[in-house]
């Protein structure tokens, strides 16, 4: 059995009703291996994370952040759970029941946040989680903001909207699907103006045709997309979008929307977030693809040869700049490639690979751990090797949609911290205990420290 330790020599204390409101853990554990609560033994994933731990450090000592590091991911317009997970962390006081009630506290002020994507899509609503975050960055936080695969749909479904869609990208707002309703809605709900457009826009037939592909479309796309994806993705994707055409009416009209409101909404949305001027223009404009702190790569999802390599030689700002051009020139071959693979690998054969050789260029670059998000857990944060690089997936099922339909009780609320003296602490309210994570006490322990 683990010994377990109090939680406060790492954490200033939290009132005991705001403990149990929040459901979160009030002691400590090193971090167990296999992922189970008396992990008293290696099981078969343990000499992975050990041997990739061992390979990570043959490069030097790990650098750790000159401030703590406060990593949450996926909140998924879940405003509630992200503010539950910034109180855990000890980052912010709330003041009130509302979703603006709160500041930042003194651990907050010297932290940096970095939110790991997909703050888009599930619910309870968009807009709010929208407006806290932006309050946090007002409150003076430094804030990091990683793009998530949600998050890049609405962007190139929006974008499809324009005069720029073409062949390759007329489908990108239709293949939302039923995922972006729930924010048309709340935006045909919150702006007047939106609901008062549809006096000006053509007839509902029309309306669709300016969201959905045509038929040319279904001859077009095979041949322009060969270039970028073999005949089995094509079949795929054409398929997928046939299914999602012919539903989207059906979805419209269970969110509550005639498509003449539905398209009046989408441009709204475009007009909030894309045009220079929007209220949420900033969302966009402030992404990032990666983001570097001493040994630690933040990433929404994972990495491939190809990026490790751009990262190796070129550096994390050189891979941000290709994310901020390529996205906004071409968006179909930007979400069909590298950088976006950022966003979006699970390590699948269809996803573009990470190799050995990838993980020696990030070895080489001073990357020990890739933090991630993406993948969504049970049981609190897990540290994973995967292709012999040390993983650390921190999206703790935080958004009540998720959680209701997985089975998962009350709000998600959980954050992973990174401390500059060499530990990592994973807090979520589905786990009994937080964990901590010090590497160079593994080494230790198994005799393999420099």
């Amino acid at each position: 059995m683990m010994t377990d330790m109090p939680l406060t020599p790492l954490l200033p204390p939290m009132a005991q009703e705001d403990v149990a409101d929040l459901g979160l853990p009030q002691s400590c554990i090193p971090w167990p291996l296999d992922g189970r609560t008396d992990a008293g033994s290696l099981d078969a994933s343990a000499p992975d994370l050990i041997s990739s731990l061992a390979r990570a450090t043959e490069g030097g000592p790990w650098e750790w952040p000159q401030k703590p590091v406060i990593f949450i991911s996926d909140p998924h317009a879940d405003a509630e759970s992200l503010l539950r997970s910034l109180v855990a962390a000890r980052a912010i006081v709330r003041e009130g029941g509302g979703l603006g009630d709160f500041t930042l506290t003194p651990f907050g002020r010297s932290c940096q946040i970095i939110i790991g994507g997909d703050c888009l899509d599930k619910g309870p609503s968009n807009l709010d989680l929208l407006d806290s975050l932006a309050l946090l960055v007002k409150s003076g936080a430094d804030v990091v903001l990683l793009a998530g695969n949600h998050d890049l749909r609405l962007y190139l479904g929006l974008e499809a909207l324009t005069v720029r869609r073409g062949s390759l990208n007329a489908h990108m707002f239709v293949r939302m699907g039923k995922k972006v309703m729930p924010l048309l809605k709340e935006v045909f709900d919150r702006y007047p103006e939106a609901n008062a457009a549809t006096a000006d826009l053509p007839d509902e037939q029309t309306c669709l045709e300016l969201m959905v592909p045509g038929r040319k479309w279904t001859r077009q796309f095979p041949k322009a997309a060969a270039r970028y994806m073999n005949a089995a993705a094509i079949a795929k994707e054409m398929q997928r979008l046939k299914k999602k055409t012919e539903k989207f009416a059906v979805h419209a009209a269970e969110s509550g929307l005639t498509i003449r409101q539905l398209y009046a909404a989408a441009l709204k949305c475009r007009e909030l977030f894309i045009d220079p001027s929007g209220r949420y223009a900033w969302f966009f404009r402030s992404m990032k693809a990666v983001h570097q702190s001493g040994s630690f790569l933040f990433v929404h999802a994972g990495i491939d040869d190809q990026m490790a390599a751009q990262i190796s030689s070129k550096g994390v700002a050189h891979v941000n700049r290709r994310f901020r051009k390529e996205s906004r020139k071409d968006p179909f071959v930007f979400y069909s490639g590298t950088v976006a693979n950022l966003m979006r690998t699970k390590y699948r054969d269809v996803d573009h690979p990470l190799t050995e050789t990838g993980v020696d260029d990030l070895h080489l670059a001073g990357i020990r751990l890739l933090v991630q998000g993406h993948v969504n857990q049970h049981d609190g944060q897990q540290l994973k090797s995967k292709h012999g690089l040390l993983h650390l997936e921190a999206d703790v099922t935080l958004d009540r949609h998720s959680r209701r339909s997985e089975g998962l009780e009350g709000i998600g609320t959980g954050a992973t911290i990174i401390y500059p003296h060499g530990s990592i602490l994973g807090i979520s309210r589905d786990y009994p205990h937080a964990k901590l994570f010090t590497p160079e006490r593994i080494l230790q322990q198994h005799g393999l420290a420099q």
